[in-house]
């Protein structure tokens, strides 16, 4: 079982994870809804696309764009099977 911790708190768990470029991305449903928020942060990646983000909010302690997915994947990306998946940083510890 891989789990997401920020703030002392368990954000994400799976067993179905999938590691792209060195990071795990759980599927969405893995997340702990309580603690995401919606954030209006984007980026652009050449070959998976536009990435949208959320903010994690533990404890009223607010990590900005801490999390982040690809909604709509380029073809490369899609091949992966990270549509629907999520991925961390900003000190969200995965293990």
């Amino acid at each position: 079982m891989t789990t997401a911790t920020w703030n002392g708190h368990i954000i994400a768990e799976s067993d179905t994870c999938i590691e792209v470029e060195g990071n795990q991305y759980f599927p969405s449903d893995s997340l702990k809804k309580e603690f995401f928020t919606d954030s209006s942060e984007h980026s652009m990646c050449p070959w998976k696309g536009k990435a949208s983000y959320y903010d994690i909010v533990v404890n009223g302690e607010i990590n900005k764009g801490a999390a982040w997915y690809y909604p709509d994947p380029l073809p490369k990306a899609k091949e992966l099977g990270i549509t629907g998946y999520v991925a961390f940083w900003k000190g969200v510890v995965v293990a």
